[in-house]
């Protein structure tokens, strides 16, 4: 089976993510789901959910920050509010920890806004240069080995150092050790240093549930040994023929438990692959059709 994970052009080779490197890295089976097959999600887990609006709601508040307006602390729940009420689906959003109502989830977002609010009002901590920036940027000089993200916001500190921001909403705040050997903002900073030079990076993460910021600093050794290990996981991914499931601690909120092997019924399945035969067979017939008609011309 031939990987198909990520869209090509003639030009440029596949473009990656770190939340698609640690989806092969955590199951390949749901890699295989998510972006081989490329099979909607249909639901979500309600942390996601809280995640998001948080995420909009803290791009909001910066962009009034840069027009000079800085709205108080009660509009920013309320809008919080009446963005839950806007996006909210019940059939959608799914709650995994059971006896947990839908009402503490509510409240933790708007506890992180809170927070958050209180502890960096007037937000005047540096110079904000950009909010939810998508960068995309290559890993090797022929361009074949691409990332793209998405960041939060990048700030410049009174003191020049550039600063990536994440928001995280999850209730573990990991250790030092393992901060220091994040993937996904030190990525960010091999990007971005391209966009601002060899200047100094800082890279910022915001556990709003707990409120705490914690920082971490990458030598030039360090991005280098990253962006070796970074290719050689894209080249396993496009070299992988088989996906296997894998048991882990967060199947549970996985889009895909209910046509997983290790968790589905076994009439579920025999259904699956069946539709997947006659999806295979429908494709088989229209290439040779299409064939055909190329013949006659």
């Amino acid at each position: 089976m031939s990987n198909r994970a990520t869209s090509t052009d003639s030009k440029a080779g596949p473009l990656y993510s770190h939340s698609r490197l640690s989806s092969f890295e955590n199951c390949p089976k749901q890699f295989e789901f998510r972006y081989v097959q490329k099979i909607p999600s249909e639901t979500e887990g309600v942390e996601a959910f809280v995640g998001k609006r948080v995420h909009e709601i803290l791009e909001r508040l910066y962009l009034f920050v840069g027009r000079g307006q800085i709205p108080g602390v009660e509009k920013v729940v309320d809008r919080y509010q009446k963005l839950w009420e806007e996006t909210y689906d019940a059939e959608r959003v799914r709650i995994v920890r059971e006896g947990t109502p839908l009402s503490y989830y509510r409240q933790l977002g708007e506890d992180c806004l809170r927070g958050y609010y209180l502890r960096h009002y007037p937000f005047d901590e540096g110079e904000t240069l950009g909010i939810e920036k998508r960068v995309v940027f290559a890993l090797d000089e022929a361009g074949q080995y691409r990332m793209q993200g998405i960041i939060d916001r990048i700030s410049r500190a009174s003191d020049g150092t550039i600063e990536i921001h994440d928001y995280k909403t999850g209730a573990r705040v990991p250790s030092q050790r393992i901060l220091d050997q994040d993937r996904q903002l030190a990525l960010y900073q091999i990007g971005l240093s391209r966009l601002y030079g060899e200047v100094p990076f800082r890279l910022v993460w915001h556990y709003v549930a707990k409120n705490r910021t914690c920082t971490s600093d990458r030598t030039p050794e360090a991005l280098e040994a990253l962006r070796h290990s970074t290719i050689e996981r894209i080249d396993e991914i496009q070299t992988a023929t088989e996906f296997p499931a894998r048991k882990i601690a967060l199947c549970n909120w996985c889009e895909y438990t209910d046509r997983c092997p290790l968790h589905a019924t076994p009439e579920t399945l025999a259904r699956l692959e069946q539709e997947a035969a006659q999806r295979r067979e429908a494709e088989a017939r229209a290439a040779a059709e299409d064939e055909a008609q190329l013949d006659l011309l």
